[in-house]
């Protein structure tokens, strides 16, 4: 059984034991979470597909980790007029682990 879940901006497919990297949210590591926003869930013939959200419908996860993906550069050039920009991003996620995905 899959679910597709929006979190962040983003939008997963995710089943249960996997691990994925996803938005930072405000959690302790250790800590369980309860995500509710579940676009889609089942499998084969019995997948339900909700509009927006299916009614009822949850993914629980515990949070493993807190981090910072690699640095981006971000370079922007004009040619001939002597203009270079310079500039690194680290975004922040939240490592998961999918437990359970209930309807």
């Amino acid at each position: 059984m899959y679910a597709v879940i929006k979190t962040g901006g983003k939008q997963y497919r995710v089943t249960t034991g996997q691990k994925l990297k996803i938005e930072q949210i405000p959690a302790d590591i250790g800590q369980e979470i309860s995500l509710d926003q579940v676009l889609s869930v089942g499998e084969g013939e019995a997948l339900q597909i909700g509009a927006p959200f299916v009614p009822g419908a949850s993914v629980k996860a515990t949070v493993l980790a807190q981090g910072r993906h690699k640095k981006i550069i971000v370079f922007k050039m004009r040619r001939r007029k002597n203009y270079r920009r310079t500039q690194g991003h680290r975004q922040n996620f939240t490592e998961i682990r999918i437990d359970t995905v209930s309807v």
